[in-house]
């Protein structure tokens, strides 16, 4: 893991600004339009639902071949920014098809939870008003919520197995088979995944919520506290574009991450 992260700087160093030009149309700006339709369109109506589900969709799919992309960039030092935006487009579909498999999968996963917290006699109404009432059934809710614990550990270390999946899916040229594909070269760095995955959501997490919350006050000092939605909305600016730093830095090393397993378990001739 040392040696990747020395090659993700040497990779961040040296191609900074094609990483920046390829991160900021693909992961920024889609997420900042994003939020700007959530903070200043009417909530409530349909067609807020309509065009805010539509919006989200094509962030989702921009940001997704913005990320093919970036470890396209990041995993060859002689890959350009056209070169690599090729490549993206090619394995967009492919991407798409296996992230909603897994989506799926992960789902169903949960699925004992929700028909446990269904079951709970759980007023949700109440609770979206605010309140906290107490379930009819207390045993499923206790279910759901330890079920939900076990399921959502189970879920993080799948994910780490999984962690070069977008960089298989994109070098491979595999669809579904990269999932068995990503799994194989995961094998035996588990733990290590997880230490860098656990690592570097602690430091995200930390720095996200840290900028958002001090940009926050500082907006608010400047435009007063009647300009709620505008402070809101500048602070999670500046909470997404720290996001899409650490979000570039994690694909950086995902790409070099793949190249140093590949280098020990090579496709067969």
């Amino acid at each position: 893991m040392g040696n990747v992260w020395d090659r993700t700087s040497e990779v961040l160093s040296g191609r900074a600004g094609m990483l920046a030009g390829i991160a900021v149309p693909t992961l920024l700006v889609p997420t900042i339009v994003r939020d700007a339709y959530v903070a200043y369109a009417t909530p409530g109506t349909v067609s807020f639902a309509l065009v805010g589900g539509l919006l989200s969709i094509v962030v989702l799919v921009v940001m997704l071949w913005g990320e093919l992309a970036i470890i396209a960039a990041a995993s060859h030092p002689t890959t350009g920014r056209t070169e690599a935006q090729a490549l993206a487009s090619k394995r967009l579909l492919p991407l798409i098809g296996v992230s909603l498999v897994l989506g799926l999968i992960i789902t169903l996963l949960f699925v004992p939870a929700l028909v446990a917290l269904g079951a709970s006699g759980m007023d949700w109404r109440a609770m979206a008003a605010g309140a906290m009432p107490a379930a009819a059934r207390p045993g499923a809710l206790a279910f759901a919520g330890l079920y939900s614990f076990v399921a959502g550990i189970i879920a993080f270390f799948v994910f780490a197995r999984l962690a070069v999946l977008n960089a298989v899916v994109l070098h491979e040229q595999r669809g579904l088979g990269a999932l068995r594909r990503s799994w194989q070269l995961t094998r035996g760095h588990t733990w290590r995944i997880v230490g860098v995955l656990i690592l570097f959501s602690i430091v995200f997490g930390i720095a996200v919520m840290a900028a958002s919350s001090v940009s926050g006050l500082i907006f608010r000092l400047i435009l007063g506290s009647d300009a709620t939605a505008t402070v809101t909305f500048l602070a999670g600016v500046v909470g997404s574009i720290v996001s899409t730093i650490f979000t570039t830095i994690a694909l950086a090393f995902v790409a070099q991450l793949y190249v140093a397993f590949v280098a020990r378990q090579p496709l067969p001739a």
